[in-house]
């Protein structure tokens, strides 16, 4: 399934008639139809990759593990995902796998429910709608009940669905009692007449929730063509901070979500956890390793900073490129 959604994208690209002649090809794959993922999108629309003479190609599967498998495998060199999967990699031996930049570095995800459902403890013997096991929402929810006294199994059971758009159907639909969701898809949902039961972000759980990861023998190999990227994305963010109206556009376009109250709410709530100059913070990888090491003696054995590679974030603070970006209204 990897192989062909890859196999895809490139041959869009070869007969796509806005591929720049002598562009760099790249093609990167994300995990989440999200705002904390839509910089790609935001960098297409505003024709920064023509401008960093790219030809970029982006790939949605729906899946922290298996876009770190496609990355593993040689399939992508540039990926945009939640971190538990990257990590477990690394702990496991494939120290190829490194992260050169964060988005967000905190979880904003939001536990919602019908109006029957009042406090958490109200889900006890109740299903929950998550993405995937082992991805952003299943973590999130893990955290958020143990503030409760509740776990796992013993006290709720999950669904996977797949993806927010997804979770959110089941939940309107009947067939879950509960989703744990990302903006805008608790913006959607709330729309639906459903209510917070856990408000995500003022929690604020430490978390590599969303960051670009890519493999050190790639940058071996490319360091100009990541580069070229890195600064496309790094312009990306600038948009995604202050012009709105733009990012509306793009996330209507791309989420199919043209509610403006929704949008709104979505914006409010995760513009605040977005990283401006995306720095990747050392206690969101820590996280990760601190809950990979319950089961997995070996992550005991990693520090954060051997995940990480700063040469692109810092190449552009040293060379002024994100002062300047930043003093441009």
């Amino acid at each position: 399934m990897i192989k062909y959604l890859l196999a895809i994208a490139t041959l869009l690209s070869l007969f796509s008639p806005f591929t720049a002649s002598g562009a760099e090809k790249l093609i990167g794959v994300h995990s989440a139809r999200v705002m904390s993922q839509s910089l790609p999108w935001m960098a297409q629309e505003a024709g920064l990759f023509k401008k960093h003479n790219l030809d970029f190609q982006l790939v949605f599967i729906a899946s922290s593990s298996i876009v770190t498998a496609a990355l593993l495998s040689g399939d992508t060199e540039m990926t945009l995902t939640g971190g538990i999967g990257n990590v477990i990699a690394y702990v496991r031996g494939s120290t190829d796998v490194v992260f050169v930049g964060g988005v967000k570095n905190v979880m904003t995800q939001s536990l919602l429910a019908g109006k029957a459902f009042t406090r958490p403890e109200d889900l006890k013997g109740k299903r929950i709608a998550v993405s995937r096991i082992g991805g952003n929402t299943h973590y999130f929810t893990i955290q958020a009940f143990r503030r409760f006294g509740m776990e796992p199994n013993r006290d709720y059971s999950f669904m996977q669905s797949g993806g927010d758009p997804e979770a959110v159907a089941a939940l309107v639909s009947g067939q879950v009692d509960a989703a744990t969701l990302t903006p805008p898809g608790d913006a959607m949902a709330i729309a639906n007449g459903f209510q917070y039961l856990i408000y995500g972000p003022d929690l604020k759980i430490p978390y590599s929730a969303t960051a670009f990861v890519t493999k050190r023998s790639v940058i071996a190999k490319r360091p100009q063509v990541i580069g070229q990227f890195m600064r496309a994305m790094a312009e990306a963010a600038k948009i995604m901070h202050t012009d709105r109206e733009f990012v509306y556009k793009v996330l209507g376009k791309y989420l199919r979500v043209t509610d403006r109250s929704i949008l709104d709410s979505a914006y409010n709530a995760e513009i605040k956890a977005l990283e401006p100059r995306m720095i990747i913070k050392n206690e969101a990888l820590q996280a990760i390793l601190d809950e990979i090491g319950t089961t997995d003696a070996r992550a005991k054995k990693v520090k954060p900073q051997e995940l990480v590679d700063t040469r692109y974030l810092d190449e552009m603070e040293k060379s002024g490129f994100f002062d300047q970006l930043w003093a441009k209204k």
